[in-house]
């Protein structure tokens, strides 16, 4: 049997299992179907594209999962942390980078990698020889997603993924809006004024609202459901669960000081978020939205300091479909009827760029360990990686599987720890610390091997 490792998808999952892999020693093949086959989100044929946010989000090891799940990665000498690390942007506490200099550098380093060729092909079909990853992510090819379809005998789950607006730094009008990360969380003066602020009235936010509900959205096609992430909910849906949902979540006001009027408070706050280096293009952080374009515009410029907003790329909604991996894989991540293939990213479930790079980590060392005539367990569910895989491949209810980031709650409970709200911050490092420990131990066999 051939000793090549084939990934399918280049995007993050399938960019870090090619790089594990490479640096194991196997050869690797990338198929990628970009830029010779397009995709709705995707606006360029490079690897590691970010297609709806330029956040991995929090980058607090020991207070949150994701960033916990961050530094997993980086002392597994992951790649996508690490060239994260270099294009890094001011964004508070959060992980945010320049999204065209990250995809760059993401090509760059492995086609430059002499264990890891590109083919620009489609593919179309499940093999049934050789070692394989797919990691075709959300926007699986429609010939693919029906092999995978017609191999499982069941029919894919499916929910909606809403992307954000962009918009021209220069066309934002600085009178009204200001610089300032929420409760001013950050080391140094630019993260601690790494986020754009649009302050509302309450008269502002009722109108607003109102618009919103009133646009004009994207129609599903027959047949389509929409069952949303609620990770990643367009804001009309928002709205339609309550008029105040919006202001208790993307556009809360806490923690923020309106200098143009610094007595008077804002009734809500929408947030835009630096989306390049070179600070000219803004997203609007938690504004995935399903708005047909032109209702976006006229709905948008209504957010005080937008009105006369330029926008580089307007917000969309797609379908995303995802295995119902308790059944279907192995805690391996193989595919239980072809365990010649492994599955990583969000097609399998997790949620994510970080979550899907992170499976992307675990199968491309899982499939070169075997490659090289070894095997590798699945590291304890005590780690962020290793409760993601646990999750996905049997922690949770088959028949009510949903898309999940990683969180705490998938984590093993430690005893005498203190619960509820109070106990949270010495529970959450008491989970990071066991977990760090558990992830030096899983790596360390690994690390002598390679020495």
């Amino acid at each position: 049997m051939s000793k090549i490792l084939n990934i399918v998808g280049g995007g993050m999952a399938g960019s870090e299992a090619a790089w594990q892999a490479g640096n194991m020693g196997i050869q690797v093949v990338i198929h990628e179907m970009r830029p010779k086959i397009s995709t709705f989100a995707h606006q360029t044929g490079l690897l590691g594209e970010m297609v709806c946010s330029n956040s991995f989000r929090s980058d607090d090891s020991e207070q949150n999962a994701v960033g916990l799940l961050h530094w997993e990665m980086r002392a597994a000498n992951g790649l996508i942390m690490a060239i994260a690390d270099k294009h890094k942007l001011p964004a508070g506490g959060a992980l945010a980078v320049d999204r065209e200099q990250f995809a760059q550098s993401i090509t760059d380093t492995l086609l430059s990698h002499p264990n890891i060729t590109v083919k620009y092909d489609e593919i179309t079909e499940l093999p049934s020889q050789g070692h394989w990853i797919i990691a075709t992510g959300p926007l699986t090819s429609s010939k693919l997603g029906q092999a995978i379809a017609n191999e499982t005998g069941v029919k894919a789950l499916a929910f909606f993924d809403a992307i954000a607006p962009i918009i021209h730094f220069d066309s934002i009008n600085m009178e009204q809006a200001w610089m300032q990360s929420r409760y001013d969380k950050g080391d140094t003066e630019k993260e601690r004024t790494a986020y754009l602020n649009c302050p509302m009235t309450k008269e502002e936010y009722e109108e607003f609202i109102d618009a919103l509900l009133a646009a004009d959205k994207t129609e599903f096609h027959e047949g389509e459901t929409a069952g949303y992430f609620d990770g990643c909910l367009p804001i009309e849906i928002m709205a339609e669960r309550g008029r105040e949902t919006l202001r208790f979540g993307p556009m809360k006001p806490v923690g923020l000081t309106n200098p143009h009027q610094p007595n008077s408070k804002p009734y809500a706050v929408v947030q835009l978020r630096r989306d390049n280096k070179l600070g000219t293009l803004y997203n609007i952080v938690g504004f995935q939205t399903k708005m047909k374009y032109g209702a976006q515009t006229e709905v948008l410029r209504r957010i005080p300091g937008l009105e006369s907003a330029s926008f580089a790329r307007l917000g969309g909604i797609h379908r995303n479909t995802f295995l119902n991996s308790p059944t279907l894989l192995t805690s391996d991540m193989r595919l239980r009827s072809r365990p010649n293939i492994r599955f990583a990213g969000q097609i399998t479930g997790v949620e994510g760029y970080v979550e899907s790079a992170a499976m992307g980590l675990l199968a491309g060392r899982m499939a070169a360990t075997e490659l090289l005539g070894c095997t590798l367990k699945v590291p304890s569910n005590s780690t962020a990686t290793g409760a993601l895989i646990t999750h996905i491949t049997g922690g949770a209810d088959a028949k009510t599987f949903q898309p999940m980031n990683i969180n705490f709650g998938l984590f093993p409970p430690i005893e005498g720890v203190k619960t509820g709200r109070r106990g949270r911050k010495d529970r959450y490092k008491a989970y990071t610390d066991r977990a760090k420990n558990e992830w030096k131990s899983w790596l360390l066999p690994q690390m002598t091997e390679a020495a």
